[in-house]
């Protein structure tokens, strides 16, 4: 268990999962690791995930125009905590509707392992900003894929599914609406989504 605090072997847990999905969802699960280490785990995501984006916004200066331009870094961890608390509810309670049979704790490592992945993407995609700016975008787009693409397999895994494609088809249309509420909260709470793109 200690092996999991050393970053090499993380690293390799990492490579493992992308290039395996389901393989490396059910060693996550194998793990058993008791709740209160999920919930330490799955704050520390969202704290190492806010200092990355101070760091971001040090080295490519704040975004000019966005729903959540001005909010603190503080505001935004509560926000996408928030938001990936909802999220492993929706699995689990989502799953339970088609005939799954995750459970809560299964969900919460699997979403915290999928955030530390995405915390390795972002410091990726912040080299390629620095180094070769343009690539950044493409990296950008390629995690959104990998996202979906994961996160399909995950819940596949977790709930005994069969069918990755259906699983993938049923996130994107939960992520949609997880989406449409948040943006609903964030409007309670006074934080404006643009109502058209900017150029």
């Amino acid at each position: 268990m200690s092996d999991l605090l050393r970053l090499p072997v993380l690293m390799e847990m990492v490579r493992q999962t992308v290039s395996d999905p389901s393989e490396g969802a059910e060693a996550i699960l194998r793990l058993g690791l008791p709740r209160a280490a999920l919930w330490l785990a799955f704050s520390l995501m969202i704290v190492l995930s806010m200092i990355l984006g101070i760091l971001v916004m040090l080295a490519l200066g704040p975004p000019e125009d966005g729903p959540l331009t001005g909010q603190s870094p503080v505001v935004l961890g509560l926000l996408q905590g928030a938001f990936l608390f909802l999220g492993v509810h929706a699995i689990v309670r989502i799953g339970h509707i088609f005939g799954g049979t995750g459970g809560f704790d299964g969900a919460l490592a699997l979403v915290t392992w999928l955030q530390f992945i995405f915390i390795v993407l972002q410091v990726v995609q912040l080299v390629f900003a620095l180094v070769v700016p343009p690539l950044a975008g493409i990296v950008s787009l390629l995690a959104i894929a990998l996202f979906f693409w994961l996160l399909s397999h995950f819940i596949t895994v977790l709930h005994g599914f069969t069918s990755v494609g259906q699983v993938f088809l049923m996130t994107l249309l939960s992520f949609l609406g997880i989406l449409f509420t948040l943006s609903l909260v964030l409007t309670l709470l006074g934080i404006g989504l643009p109502t058209e793109p900017s150029i």
